[in-house]
């Protein structure tokens, strides 16, 4: 049996907190500027082709949220002044606490993109800096973190590390384990954002396992023609479907990679899926 070691890093990343008022704020870490091979090597276990061609992205600084989006977050944001869609305060499936952990703190799901996009619209009105969803570039340049190694952690994972399904399941063929990795268990629900206490270099917390997480571009089936400048890839058409990012408490460990995606209506809720924001740069004219 493989043996996972992660180093847990102090936490150096620069941040500010965005106040939401209570005393409730969402953290959003400093991401540098670089360049990085998006998508996944052929020689990748598990590997989907829709990751395919791996090529080098150029990514603009930003900033990220540290964890996704909590039901506390969205709870008070979905208070505030409506810009084109009401929101639910309350939308979440996991209503209870997690081993003593508040409720609040887990993330929110059951979260269309139409719905984030409404979330990150209304925190713009209200702070006068502009928030939105991040490019599939951005996300996983920021869970990658300066790794080439389909997960943060390394070449592996484990479910001491991340929220995900540790057992196989004959059904789906799908495998509870990665690689030479352990298997483990099948919490069967959320866990409170950050709840392992491990971060990549980035100082970002929850990026592989517990919620899907929507990003601003459309679908495409693979990576040609691709952006090469971090910018989202939009068809311009309402119909096409959204990405998601990082896998979720449901899924084995191999939709878990910072290179895995998936794709699904706009519309669509699940109580698997959420998001966490980006602040997206001034604009120059």
């Amino acid at each position: 049996m493989a043996i996972l070691t992660v180093k847990k890093r102090r936490e150096r990343c620069k941040y500010y907190i965005e106040d939401l008022g209570d005393g409730i704020g969402i953290k959003m870490a400093f991401i540098p500027a670089g360049t990085f091979l998006m998508g996944s090597p052929e020689d990748e276990l598990e590997r989907y082709d829709d990751e395919s061609p791996q090529h080098e992205v150029n990514v603009p600084s930003f900033y990220m949220g540290r964890y996704p989006v909590t039901q506390e977050q969205w709870r008070v944001v979905a208070d505030w002044e409506q810009v084109e869609r009401e929101l639910d305060p309350d939308p979440s499936y996991f209503k209870e606490d997690y081993e003593k952990q508040s409720r609040w703190q887990r993330p929110v799901e059951n979260i269309s993109w139409l719905d984030a996009k409404e979330f990150c619209a209304r925190l713009t009105q209200r702070t006068r800096r502009e928030y939105g969803l991040p490019t599939e570039a951005e996300w996983e340049y920021a869970c990658r973190a300066n790794t080439k190694t389909p997960f943060h952690f390394g070449e592996t994972i484990t479910t001491n590390l991340a929220n995900y399904r540790g057992i196989d399941d004959e059904k789906f063929n799908w495998k509870g384990n990665y690689g030479r990795g352990p298997k483990g268990e099948y919490r069967e629900q959320t866990t409170p954002v950050g709840y392992f206490k491990v971060a990549n270099e980035f100082g970002l917390y929850d990026m592989h396992g517990n919620v899907w997480e929507w990003c601003e571009d459309d679908w495409h089936e693979n990576y040609t023609d691709a952006p090469v400048d971090g910018s989202a890839w939009l068809t311009g058409d309402e119909d096409t479907s959204k990405i998601l990012r990082g896998g979720s408490w449901l899924n084995h460990p191999r939709n878990c990679r910072s290179a895995c995606r998936f794709n699904l209506n706009r519309a669509n809720r699940l109580n698997c899926i959420g998001f966490r924001i980006v602040r997206l740069p001034p604009r120059t004219l």
